[in-house]
């Protein structure tokens, strides 16, 4: 057992309601649909003209969507562990030049220190799960399983990895499942590999509504994490050619069908009124892919960039009769969801866990016209690339808008972008700006004085 459990024990002594208590006053289940480098022009209600998602779609109309969510990392593994922790990646190591992402080979994971939104909501009396793409650590002491998730099934990292040997680029467009040799796992057990990738999709809701089925009467915690659509691409046969969008828009179509799936599981066990569903992505589009990566819409940039394409991400959260449908356009983070979460639930975070995340339930669920999210820092690696401050945004670096191979130079000078205006970053206003510049070069040194050198996990 973790030393932190011992340590975090008794904060689970403040939820001991009994689970058979009617479902109106038990705590609500949380459901995260994390998708795999999903961009935000991808889906219908953000903007796509071919893609048919009429779940995401509905989601979004009796729910809410909001048009300005950041993740805090532009690649997988470090985008995952600020998710978990709600702390910028920088803060515990899982930011790094030399290897951006974990993979196979990799001795490092997430801090064992760390305490997860798993761990916090089960020390809470939660049942949890996580169904899909992990990629903190496929060591047994960084898995799932020793990391708050009471049950995983899924891949331990991205679907490209443990490839064939002489791979080309090329043969990303036309997979075989055999040149990926990604274990399927079950908690601790390897059950299949390589993954049957065609058919993953498929499995994964299978048994994220297996387990919402058998959790119907206590409160939940699922982490539903697509490993699609990352290259390369692999669609059902009911979905496979379906889409004018071509291979990409079959795989989005059946993510789509997936999140219906979950929606009506939860209508039919009756407990979608007590249930927060929430959909987004862990970076933007890998358009290095071309027709096969996604789209970021009318922002500029992608995966592997720290512009709006890279880090901006489609957000829907839907819950009927505890949220009032909107379109929000206050700035929100995955580095908030933790506190967020934990306060709708009315659970205490242990005082020494020191976040990079703020509540969003006052505005989220109680419609106050606030904004706890005010400024955003955009990482590369370890280095701070930009900053936000309302709706400015302020850029020290610069790299190649594809991501692929990573370019990174030092501005000669710092642009400067209003965001509100001009979301796509085409338009450069620093000349006229000097004061805007002042607060957010301001807000960046008071930032930078709080993040402290750590040990990298990702480099070893």
């Amino acid at each position: 057992m973790k030393l932190k459990y011992i340590i975090y024990a008794f904060f689970a002594l403040i939820s001991l309601e009994a689970i058979s208590k009617p479902i109106k006053n038990r705590k609500p289940n949380f459901i995260i649909i994390y998708t795999d480098d999903l961009g935000y022009g991808d889906i219908g209600t953000f903007g796509n003209p071919v893609i048919q998602t009429p779940n995401l779609d509905r989601m979004a109309s009796e729910g809410q969507k909001w048009t300005n969510f950041y993740v805090a990392s532009n690649v997988c593994t470090p985008s995952r562990a600020a998710l978990m922790t709600g702390k910028l990646p920088v803060r515990i190591g899982m930011e790094s030049y030399k290897r951006r992402v974990l993979f196979p080979d990799s001795k490092g994971g997430l801090p064992e220190s760390e305490l997860t939104m798993a761990e916090i909501l089960k020390m809470n009396n939660y049942q949890t799960a996580l169904v899909g793409k992990w990629h903190l650590g496929h060591l047994p002491q960084f898995a799932p399983n020793n990391n708050g998730f009471d049950y995983y099934f899924g891949i331990p990292y991205s679907n490209d990895m443990d490839r064939a040997k002489g791979l080309t680029y090329e043969s990303m467009f036309n997979p075989k499942i055999e040149d990926y040799n990604v274990p399927l796992m079950r908690n601790s057990e390897i059950i299949e590999r390589p993954a049957d990738q065609n058919k993953i999709t498929k499995r994964y809701t299978e048994e994220s509504i297996a387990f919402i089925k058998k959790n119907k009467d206590k409160p939940f915690f699922l982490y539903l994490a697509h490993s699609m659509p990352h290259m390369p691409l692999f669609a059902g046969k009911d979905f496979k050619g379906k889409s004018k969008r071509g291979l990409y828009g079959d795989v989005i179509e059946e993510l789509d069908w997936s999140v219906g799936q979950v929606l009506k599981s939860l209508k039919d066990l009756h407990i979608d009124e007590n249930t927060y569903v929430i959909f987004t992505s862990d970076n933007g589009p890998w358009k290095l892919f071309k027709e096969q990566g996604g789209s970021s819409g009318l922002l500029f940039g992608a995966k592997g960039t720290s512009y709006e394409g890279g880090m901006r991400v489609p957000f829907i959260v839907w819950s009927p009769k505890n949220l009032k449908p909107k379109v929000e356009m206050k700035m929100g983070s995955t580095l908030d969801l933790l506190p967020t979460l934990c306060s709708i639930a009315n659970i205490s975070i242990p005082p020494n866990v020191v976040t990079d995340g703020y509540d969003l339930s006052p505005l989220m669920v109680h419609n106050k016209d606030i904004n706890p999210r005010n400024e955003m820092f955009f990482y590369h690696a370890t280095d701070l690339f930009a900053a936000r401050l309302g709706d400015y945004k302020l850029y020290y670096l610069k790299n190649n808008p594809i991501g692929y191979p990573e370019k990174i130079e030092k501005l000669e000078k710092p642009v400067l972008f209003n965001l509100s205006i001009d979301p796509s970053e085409q338009y450069d206003i620093s000349k006229n700006n000097e004061k805007i510049i002042n607060e957010i070069n301001e807000l960046v040194m008071k930032h930078k004085a709080s993040v402290k050198a750590v040990k990298n996990n990702l480099e070893d």
